[in-house]
C-alpha cells in the first residue's frame, strides 16, 4: 500500500524485525536465474528507488503494526476484497507465481500456504529489506529486488500480481510493465491493484470530500532541505493505465472498482467509509500477456 503521504519529515527508525524471515534472501533462487538486464533503470528511477527503499525500511514497523488486520491474508485493497473470494488469479495450482512489490509478503505467504502440495511456486520481491523482515512463515521464496530491474529470465512465470506494490513508486511504469510481460509465459495472467486515479484529486484527510488537486498532476515528491528525495509517488490517469497496459503487450480483460462494504468501519490512510460510500478508492486491472 502507499505511504499515505504522511509528512515531509522522515519517520523514526523501526524496531528490529522479529519475524522468522528476518534475513530474507537476496540471491535469485534456483530455477529463476537472472537474465540480461533490460537497462531501463535511468537516473530518475534510481533516485526514486533509493528514496522509497529508505522510506519503507524506516517505516516498516509502524506500517505493519497499524495495518495488522489488513495484512492477515491476501487482500487486494483497503476495501478488503480477498483473493479467497475474488479468485482473480484463476486456478493457480501448480503454477509459477510472482508477486511484484510484495511488502511484508502477506499475499505471497497466504498464496503459498493455500497452494501447498499442488506443485506451485510463489516468489515475492520487494525493494525494502525492512518490510521483508516482517514476512509471515510460508514456503514463498522472498527476494530483495527493484521492479525496475527484474532478476528473472524470460517466460519464468505463469502468473504475476501486485496489490498496491511497486507500480505507484516508479517514474517509468511502462518499462516496468513491459519487463513483467517479458518474464511471463505467453497467455500468462497479470493482475494489479492501485489507488483509483480519481483519488489523486483529494487531500489525504479521509473525511475530506472536496477535490483540491489537479487530476493531471503526475507526481508527488518529498525532499529534504538539501534537496534529497525522501519519498516519491507517481500518478497515472485511468486512460494512461489502459494505454500502458496495451503498449506493454498485455490485453486488458477486466477492471474492478470494489465497493466499500457496509460492515467495514476501519479507516486506512485516505480510505474511509465516508469516501467509500461515494466514490471508488481502488482500481484492479486484470490482464493477459
Amino acid at each position: 500500500m502507499s505511504a499515505e503521504q504522511q509528512s515531509t519529515a522522515q519517520p523514526s527508525p523501526p524496531s528490529p524485525p522479529t519475524s522468522p524471515s528476518e534475513q530474507p534472501p537476496t540471491a535469485v533462487p534456483s530455477g529463476f536465474p537472472a537474465g540480461a538486464s533490460v537497462g531501463r533503470e535511468d537516473h530518475r528511477g534510481r533516485l526514486a528507488a533509493q528514496a522509497n527503499q529508505n522510506w519503507w525500511d524506516s517505516d516498516a514497523a509502524r506500517y505493519v503494526s497499524e495495518h495488522a488486520h489488513y495484512l492477515d491474508g491476501f487482500y487486494w485493497c483497503p476495501e478488503m476484497l480477498s483473493e479467497k473470494d475474488a479468485r482473480l488469479l484463476g486456478n493457480a495450482a501448480g503454477k509459477r507465481i510472482l508477486e511484484v512489490g510484495c511488502g511484508q509478503a502477506a499475499c505471497s505467504a497466504w498464496l503459498a500456504n493455500e497452494l501447498a502440495g499442488t506443485g506451485a511456486t510463489v516468489v515475492g520481491f520487494d525493494i525494502s529489506r525492512g518490510m521483508l523482515g516482517y514476512a509471515p512463515p510460508s514456503e514463498a521464496v522472498l527476494l530483495q529486488a527493484d521492479a525496475q530491474a527484474l532478476p528473472f529470465r524470460d517466460n519464468a512465470f505463469d502468473i504475476a500480481f501486485s496489490a498496491f506494490g511497486a507500480l505507484p513508486f516508479v517514474p517509468d511504469v511502462q518499462a516496468v510493465m513491459a519487463d513483467i510481460h517479458r518474464v511471463l509465459v505467453p497467455g500468462g495472467r497479470w493482475v494489479f491493484s492501485v489507488t483509483h486515479p480519481m483519488r489523486w484529486v483529494f487531500p489525504d484527510d479521509p473525511t475530506a470530500l472536496t477535490a483540491s488537486y489537479s487530476y493531471f498532476d503526475t507526481e508527488y515528491v518529498e525532499t529534504s532541505e538539501s534537496g534529497e528525495i525522501l519519498y516519491a509517488e507517481y500518478h497515472r490517469t485511468f486512460g494512461e493505465w489502459i494505454r500502458t497496459i496495451r503498449d506493454s503487450g498485455f490485453e486488458l480483460m477486466n477492471v474492478l472498482e470494489p465497493t466499500w462494504p457496509n460492515d467495514l468501519t476501519e479507516t486506512w490512510g485516505q480510505w474511509s467509509p465516508q469516501r467509500g460510500a461515494l466514490f471508488p478508492g481502488t482500481a484492479i486491472f486484470c490482464c493477459q500477456a
